[in-house]
């Protein structure tokens, strides 16, 4: 995929069923800092659904930035973001091989291509 220009993202990752609650309700109060530095970081429409049966989390987003690493890199960088990972790492199961958490460069969520849209 390439670096630069607009574009829709999806991911998943595992939620661990006895973090359920505790995913919902810190979600539903996400830290001002977070939200910040994901507007500053080009990400609008950000969404996560919940599939309970497999413990599915999936997120939507769109990019509209034109450096995408860069603009993960600024995220990365933020101690409260550092912190709110560490905090929902906690909560889920990664499905990427040897990952050991958001901060890990083989990601944590897994990003999933597209294959069909309209608009």
């Amino acid at each position: 995929m390439p670096d630069s220009g607009p574009r829709r993202i999806a991911q998943i990752v595992r939620l661990k069923r006895d973090s359920l609650q505790a995913y919902k309700d810190c979600h539903a109060a996400v830290w001002p800092a977070v939200l910040e530095q994901i507007r500053d970081c080009n990400i609008s429409d950000y969404s996560i659904f919940l599939d309970e049966q497999s413990m599915t989390l999936f997120a939507s987003m769109k990019y509209t930035g034109s450096d995408f690493d860069g603009d993960m890199e600024k995220m990365k960088a933020n101690p409260e973001v550092q912190r709110w990972w560490q905090k929902t790492d906690d909560m889920q199961e990664t499905l990427v091989d040897g990952s050991e958490g958001s901060m890990d460069p083989k990601g944590w969520w897994v990003s999933l291509e597209e294959v069909f849209r309209v608009e």
